[in-house]
């Protein structure tokens, strides 16, 4: 389930036959989103908030690095580039300058299961802003002038996120030992040798297909109502004709590791010692709200911060780490992940700080867990949420990357609910399925051995 006010960690109609054409609030409560669907199936999520008037606008494509066919990854976050080289109206780089004159920030970002456009600005140029994002929904024009030279861009992007960081090819190389042959396994920017053999048509093919706007989401967040939004959305998006059928995810199921695996890799960059371990997890959409609820309670218990089981065992009690995190990766459309991360204490032995993790692992599964350990992490989880909900881009994006990988408005909407309702015994039992070790990837990064 997406955590609230956490950037890793990750609501609705629920299918799409159970959408309806007019607005409906899906929650009691003043910051419940009411959602709505144009004519041509692009849905609309509104979330009032009228303290200030400024609004977020945001564009959310269900397609990310995970749907592009093998041999032409990288497409995805390549388009998400070419999306601001202009149309007809607007020329190429124009769009963001245009959004910056008018008081406003914009960007974009991708992921394995969507990818997103979005603009913050004053409630007043919320037409203008649509305008744009509409235009570029249909009359996108690129040339090679401008793809190729964007190409080269985004292999320097690699370059720098993935090649020349360590950690980043750690975690890259963990990904494809833990989710095999699945899409999840790669990288989102693509593979390199094929991300240099992309061109002009690949990404003209892949924006006909994908970006129609039954294959969308509005969300607009902040100083505005479902009655004002609505004649406004129909005019800028509804009148836009789907050019595809709606993208229907087929994908294999992930086959988890049948043993456990480790990844060692040393880099002379590399001054101190890195440890990690990934777990197999349902998503949040594949675990339902109580078991995802459970698993985001269960990485705070652990490895939440200072007061949590493991800090308080390995970096207080035993000094055999100098930080020690856990985290539940729920907001994939397919597969999930439990994850925990340690930093050995300088000069100190990662052998060690894994054996100490380990004994405290199998001390948590085997013991109760205190009801005042249980409360506090779940008051500190509620807290996040709550804090949350006063940032309009941090809603905005729960409700979006929710919407793209299986949840519906009300999952998220009622998020905190689920986790005040979690007891010690589905900690536990989450617990026990998850900390499996038969089936875990375990990552090491070192400095690199000296000849």
């Amino acid at each position: 389930m997406f955590v609230a006010g956490c950037a890793n960690f990750p609501l609705g109609a629920a299918s799409d036959s159970g959408r309806t054409t007019e607005p409906a609030a899906v929650a009691e409560g003043p910051a419940a989103p009411e959602m709505f669907r144009l004519a041509n199936g692009m849905d609309v999520v509104v979330i009032s908030d009228h303290r200030a008037p400024v609004v977020t606008h945001m564009v959310w494509y269900r397609i990310g690095a995970a749907d592009e066919t093998p041999g032409k990854t990288g497409l995805a976050h390549f388009l998400e580039h070419l999306m601001f080289k202009g149309t007809d109206k607007i020329a190429p780089g124009q769009f963001s300058k245009t959004v910056a004159r008018n008081g406003g920030q914009d960007n974009a970002f991708t992921s394995a299961d969507f990818t997103a456009y979005y603009q913050a600005i004053a409630k007043d140029r919320l037409p203008l802003v649509m305008e744009m994002e509409a235009d570029r929904m249909t009359h996108l024009k690129l040339t090679d002038k401008d793809v190729l030279p964007e190409r080269d861009v985004v292999i320097e992007e690699l370059r720098m996120r993935i090649e020349n960081e360590p950690t980043a090819q750690l975690q890259s190389a963990m990904n494809a030992a833990l989710y095999g042959n699945s899409p999840y396994g790669r990288d989102i920017i693509g593979v390199k040798s094929e991300v240099e053999a992309l061109g002009t048509q690949d990404a003209l093919d892949f924006y006909a297909r994908y970006y129609t706007p039954n294959n969308a989401i509005l969300i607009v967040a902040g100083d505005i109502t479902s009655a004002e939004l609505k004649p406004l959305a129909e005019k800028y998006y509804g009148t836009i004709a789907p050019r595809a059928p709606t993208l229907v995810r087929k994908r294999p199921p992930v086959t988890w590791p049948s043993e456990p695996k480790r990844v060692t890799l040393h880099d002379e960059r590399v001054r101190e010692a890195t440890w990690i371990r990934s777990y197999p997890a349902p998503s949040s959409a594949a675990a339902g709200t109580r078991d995802s609820a459970a698993l985001d309670v269960l990485a705070q218990i652990l490895g939440g911060g200072s007061t949590s089981a493991l800090y308080r065992s390995l970096v207080v009690r035993d000094k055999v780490a100098t930080a020690v995190q856990s985290w539940y990766r729920g907001d994939l459309l397919g597969a999930g992940s439990f994850s925990i991360y340690a930093l050995p204490r300088v000069g100190g032995s990662i052998a060690t700080t894994e054996k100490a993790i380990d004994a405290e692992l199998a001390r948590f599964l085997a013991a109760e867990i205190d009801t005042d350990e249980l409360e506090r992490a779940k008051t500190q989880l509620i807290a996040s949420a709550t804090y949350a909900r006063d940032t309009q881009q941090t809603m905005a994006y729960a409700y979006g990357s929710g919407l793209t990988t299986g949840l519906t408005a009300r999952d998220v909407y009622l998020w905190p609910d689920y986790v005040r309702a979690v007891t010690a015994a589905d900690v536990l039992a989450a617990a026990r399925k998850v900390l499996d070790a038969r089936h875990a990837v375990t990552g090491e990064l070192l400095p690199k051995v000296k000849p």
